[in-house]
């Protein structure tokens, strides 16, 4: 009987699967694992590329569904990497060449995302120190807000991860 073939979600040869050399992963005080800067960073610096498997919205939903679902069965949180590319695609970073999948939410964070060329850049905001943790606000919505508890520290903490612009409806 033929084997069902399987996905398989490595690096693609064309990649580098490395960490950019001025950062690192370490554990977090945040959450789990988090990336960290073994240099000062200037403000404005592409810090790294949120890589992954480009994907349509529809296989989107079906993936986070499904993650949702093996994560209630366990009685644990689902842990999803889908970060929106663009109108028809969205990109998944759960994959082991993605180091920019462990950058934690804050809110007060000293980087941000943005799409630039097709392509999804942790770019800094503020000038970042050697040591410090990489962060940006995941600028997720306020529905089920709740099941989603921020734990950066901040002073400016507003307890859960959601877009500065819904702080306010909280």
């Amino acid at each position: 009987m033929p084997q069902k073939k399987t996905k398989r979600r490595s690096a693609p040869s064309t990649l580098k699967t490395k960490i950019p050399s001025y950062l690192f992963v370490k554990k977090s005080g945040i959450h789990r694992k988090g990336v960290f800067a073994k240099r000062d960073i200037p403000e404005g610096t592409r810090v790294i590329e949120y890589v992954g498997e480009k994907i349509t919205k529809a296989e989107s939903e079906r993936r986070a569904e499904k993650a949702a679902q093996r994560a209630e069965k366990k009685g644990t949180k689902a842990r999803v990497y889908l970060f929106d590319l663009n109108k028809r695609y969205d990109v998944d970073g759960d994959v082991s060449y993605n180091a920019a999948r462990y950058i934690n939410h804050s809110c007060d964070p000293n980087c941000e995302s943005d799409t630039i060329g097709g392509h999804i850049w942790i770019i800094a905001i503020r000038k970042i120190r050697k040591g410090e943790e990489i962060s940006y606000n995941y600028g997720w919505g306020v529905e089920d807000y709740k099941d989603y508890p921020c734990r950066c520290g901040s002073p400016e903490c507003v307890g859960y991860m959601v877009a500065e612009d819904d702080w306010p409806k909280l």
